[in-house]
């Protein structure tokens, strides 16, 4: 079987079981199972793939099938345009998540030498990405799982910003010691009956609760002292939760600005917000 063929085999199976993006699933593993570039695996179509190389594909692609995320098997993640690796210990980066670090870079350019706290990092994609998008910016990015900080670790040696990502274990904002000017969180926000018994990804990540909103009311009540008079708070939320997140906000900073942003979708995904203590 070439390459073309096996690629072409993977697609359609993975189509018949409704896999979202066929083709571009089985492209990930097949490069997972010849541990190729996105541009050796174009260059000759007409390869010839022996035994052994078609049978490990054929195992990740059956991987793929019982539901086991294709990030974890191949251990990689694209977000914001660069590669995260991505274990089952941390949530897989989503694209909507992005507008997370588009709107922060956009805020935070204002300022000569933002710092910048990302609350509950993963694998560190959001302050990673934030690094090399604001070169002049210190970042603190904290999770609570020990198993996280040790990936996100790996991706700041990866993309070199070492020198410039902190990374602190804690619940929330506890480890925090110093103010900042900017907080920016992907929470968990999925309601615990929503959560799926076989669910591949750490319920530690996904978890927000009875109503979704635990984690997200937690760490708006740690909010004082930890950011600095006039900075933002940008926060993803799920879907229906825009309301109760501005109710809590309202309640807590009555002087507050603010702001929704909707994803692709048209879902309300994040909330940005100037806060003003009183």
């Amino acid at each position: 079987m070439t390459l073309k063929e096996c690629l072409n085999c993977g697609r359609e199976t993975l189509a018949a079981s409704d896999i979202l993006y066929p083709s571009l699933e089985s492209e990930v593993l097949l490069r997972q199972a010849l541990k190729l570039s996105r541009v050796q695996l174009y260059l000759d179509f007409d390869l010839e793939l022996n035994r052994g190389q078609q049978e490990t594909f054929w195992r990740l692609v059956k991987r793929r099938l019982k539901g086991e995320p294709t990030a974890y098997i191949s251990g990689h993640r694209e977000f914001y345009g660069l590669d995260f690796a991505v274990t089952s210990g941390v949530l897989i980066p989503r694209p909507e998540t992005e507008l997370l670090v588009e709107k922060t870079v956009s805020l935070a350019k204002n300022h000569d030498s933002p710092v910048i706290a990302d609350i509950g990092t993963g694998c560190g994609a959001i302050a990673i990405s934030l690094a090399l998008e604001l070169p002049r910016a210190k970042i603190y990015a904290t999770d609570i799982s020990a198993l996280s900080l040790e990936i996100a670790q790996a991706n700041c040696l990866k993309h070199e910003v070492t020198d410039r990502v902190s990374l602190l274990q804690g619940n929330m904002l506890e480890s925090l010691h110093e103010s900042v000017d900017f907080i920016v969180s992907n929470p968990p926000y999925v309601k615990e009956k929503e959560i799926s018994d076989d669910s591949f990804e750490p319920v530690l990540a996904l978890n927000g609760g009875a109503d979704g909103l635990d984690l997200i009311r937690r760490l708006c009540h740690q909010l004082d002292g930890k950011l600095r008079p006039g900075g933002y708070l940008l926060l993803e939320i799920g879907q229906g939760q825009k309301k109760a997140v501005i109710n809590l906000l309202d309640s807590l900073f009555p002087l507050a600005d603010i702001e929704v942003t909707s994803d692709l979708n048209g879902v309300d995904r994040m909330i940005s917000a100037i806060l003003t203590f009183i």
